[in-house]
């Protein structure tokens, strides 16, 4: 297994000082080997302080995305995903728009074996929003446990 990463596909972010992109449109996800690629392993990513702008009053939305993969070749790497899901901040979108958005760009550029996404929206106008979308059945054999982010239950 080599810690170094393949030259040829050129990380943007990787070891180096970056800025949050303006947009998710103009964000850039790397991606780099699996270092155990034929293997059928689950990765996850918790992001419990998402945030993106309501398209209808500009006010912050806030969430906790919980994104689930199995890799095939590639890898997201860590942090042009931060930078990705920060680009955000200032996106205006629905709940259901930007969770689906999210993992569909995933899946479509890394290409995994298969990728499931859960936002857990909290409440504005009282009513909190969970939104789920995955690429297709959880392949057989792999492990994958529950997302881990209870619903939403108020003060009490």
């Amino acid at each position: 297994m080599s810690d170094t990463v393949d030259p040829n596909l050129n990380p943007q972010f990787l070891g180096k000082d970056s800025a949050l992109p303006a947009s998710p449109e103009e964000a850039q996800l790397d991606y780099v080997p699996n270092p155990r690629a034929g293997t059928l392993y689950s990765v996850r990513f918790a992001a419990p302080e998402f945030t993106s702008l309501c398209p209808v009053t500009g006010q912050p939305d806030f969430a906790h995305l919980v994104i689930d993969y199995a890799p095939d070749k590639s890898i997201v790497e860590s942090k042009s995903l931060k930078l990705f899901l920060g680009s955000f901040r200032n996106h205006s979108g629905f709940h259901e728009d930007v969770t689906v958005g999210i993992g569909q760009r995933l899946n479509a550029e890394m290409k995994p074996k298969w990728l499931r996404i859960g936002g857990y929206w909290y409440p504005r106008g009282g009513i909190p929003i969970d939104v789920f979308w995955q690429s297709g059945p959880v392949p057989n054999g792999l492990w994958m446990p529950d997302q881990g982010v209870s619903g939403y239950r108020g003060r009490g």
